[in-house]
């Protein structure tokens, strides 16, 4: 195959996550892809549910896209029995409407430490607790769960998973079809060890199903211009070698979509239709 041919190819992976270009409402992220010929769109909870999530699901349907994740569920490390309780209602509400938007990824974010605890074994056994009760609710739906390791500057607030292992580590306790995890480049860039985690992810011997549920792309820039939550780079602005995730994750027989995910109020006060233009070249540029 032609790396002309190659790259043709790999933009019809192209998926854009909504937070992107936030500055755009539902119809016009729907417009704006469908323009661009982005076939796919990662959509977030709080603004499906503002618009109605059967009309997003219908919107970007007559737009001839596809929605290749909904973020996000999860936050399940709280030892509170009422607190435990509300929040796995809340991501058996998340896999109904994943379901009704036509995606098989629900992308989890584990949560971080309670307030006042120091026990990062103890929130990730919770966290294994809940995927044993959503898993199989979410696999009846056509849904999978897709878990998100974190940069470690996120453990204690956020996401007490830091490393693909131990995304892993918990996603092998139950079926693929079940838990897959997701390979973020902001997040995992750092780790020596993960390309012999992705490898891991993509299954050993014949027939082994994948883990991998979800592939999303953002570029670390330095000084962190917003912060940890805010500071993701623009493809090919930063250190992040992209072009070698994109290949490790290929040989490890993922073929799904690749989700450029970036939150940056510097591309959230631009044009949005300049910003999917340039992220458009950046991926041909510094992905394919």
């Amino acid at each position: 195959m032609s790396d002309r041919l190659r790259s043709l190819c790999l933009l019809d992976r192209l998926s854009l996550n909504q937070e992107t270009i936030r500055q755009w409402s539902l119809p016009e992220l729907a417009d704006g892809c469908a323009r661009a010929g982005v076939r796919g769109v990662g959509l977030w909870r709080a603004p499906v549910q503002e618009y109605g999530v059967a009309a997003a699901a219908r919107l970007v349907r007559d737009a001839g896209l596809r929605v290749t994740s909904l973020c996000r569920g999860g936050f399940l490390t709280a030892p509170d029995p009422g607190e435990r309780a509300a929040a796995l209602d809340d991501n058996r509400a998340a896999v109904d409407e994943a379901a009704a938007l036509g995606t098989d990824t629900l992308v989890l974010v584990s949560g971080g430490l309670p307030p006042g605890s120091r026990d990062l074994p103890g929130a990730r056994e919770r966290v294994a607790d809940a995927l044993g009760e959503l898993g199989p609710y979410a696999a009846q739906r056509g849904v999978r769960l897709a878990l998100e390791p974190l940069h470690p500057m996120y453990a204690a607030d956020r996401c007490v998973v830091s490393t693909l292992a131990q995304a892993l580590d918990l996603a092998e306790r139950f079926p693929a079809g079940q838990v897959g995890v997701v390979v973020d480049t902001y997040h995992l860039w750092w780790d020596d060890t993960v390309g012999a985690q992705i490898a891991r992810a993509g299954g050993t011997g014949e027939g082994a199903a994948s883990r991998i549920a979800a592939f999303q792309l953002a570029d670390w820039v330095t000084p962190l211009p917003e912060g940890a939550l805010l500071g993701r780079g623009q493809l090919g602005d930063g250190a992040v070698d992209l072009r070698w995730f994109r290949e490790r994750v290929d040989a490890a027989g993922y073929r799904g979509p690749v989700e450029v995910e970036i939150f940056s109020p510097a591309l959230w006060a631009r044009d949005g239709t300049e910003v999917l233009a340039e992220i458009v070249d950046r991926f041909r540029t510094h992905v394919g």
